[in-house]
């Protein structure tokens, strides 16, 4: 199981933090100072640090300065939007930088692309009799195996790790086509209509009407 320490002083945001990581399955540990951050973070149990800037005790500048040997990647969450401190932020060995507030599907996201960029994202993804090699790039469903196009290959991992998530057609689009596609959402309806025929998950990956789409995860039934 994905581990991921949580650095926020904010008891509320850390606790909605933890929340939406349970979502993928991730476990969350939450320290609310800098200083208990830096000595938990140092013991090097965890596969991502979700780092604020602002902390009592120590900044968040001064934990990742502590912690930079330790190997674990960083992802700073902060409400500040100076661009200097971004850049701050990124000089000292940070992966990425999420101004406050930002969404539970454009966090996850974000840790997404951290986790896969250190090789520490879940490769194999069973699902019912359906089991995905994301990094061998290929998937079978009950032992037979089944040709996707890349998109629609994206499309079937994007929703095996945000099970339970309503998922909108926007954020389809941005997260696997990389940009927005003004007036061009049949291009989702297309991809998930094919993806359901191919897998199977007519009853499984339902539509929202007016917003997009969901896959009901297997802990439903």
């Amino acid at each position: 199981m994905i581990k991921i320490l949580i650095i926020e002083d904010d008891i509320n945001i850390a606790k909605m933090i933890k929340a939406t990581l349970s979502i993928v399955n991730y476990k969350g540990h939450c320290c609310f100072d800098g200083k208990s951050g830096a000595e938990e973070a140092q013991k090097g149990i965890y596969d991502l640090i979700l780092l604020d800037v602002m902390l009592p005790e120590m900044s968040g500048f001064d934990v990742m300065e502590s912690i930079k040997d330790c190997g674990t990647p960083v992802i700073f969450l902060t409400a500040l939007q100076d661009v200097a401190d971004k850049v701050k932020g990124l000089r000292l060995g940070a992966e990425d930088y999420i101004v406050k507030p930002f969404e539970a599907l454009e966090l996850l996201a974000r840790i997404d692309v951290v986790l896969r960029r250190s090789n520490k994202t879940q490769n194999i993804i069973n699902y019912y009799g359906i089991s995905v090699d994301v990094n061998g790039h290929t998937i079978t469903n009950n032992g037979e195996p089944v040709q996707l196009t890349p998109k629609e290959f994206d499309v079937v991992v994007y929703f095996l790790r945000h099970q339970d998530i309503a998922v909108s057609r926007e954020r389809l689009l941005s997260s696997i086509w990389g940009y927005e596609f003004e007036g061009e959402s049949r291009t989702v309806d297309i991809h998930v209509q094919q993806v359901r025929r191919k897998l199977n998950l007519k009853d499984k990956l339902v539509t929202i009407p007016k917003l997009g789409y969901r896959l009901e995860s297997q802990d439903r039934e």
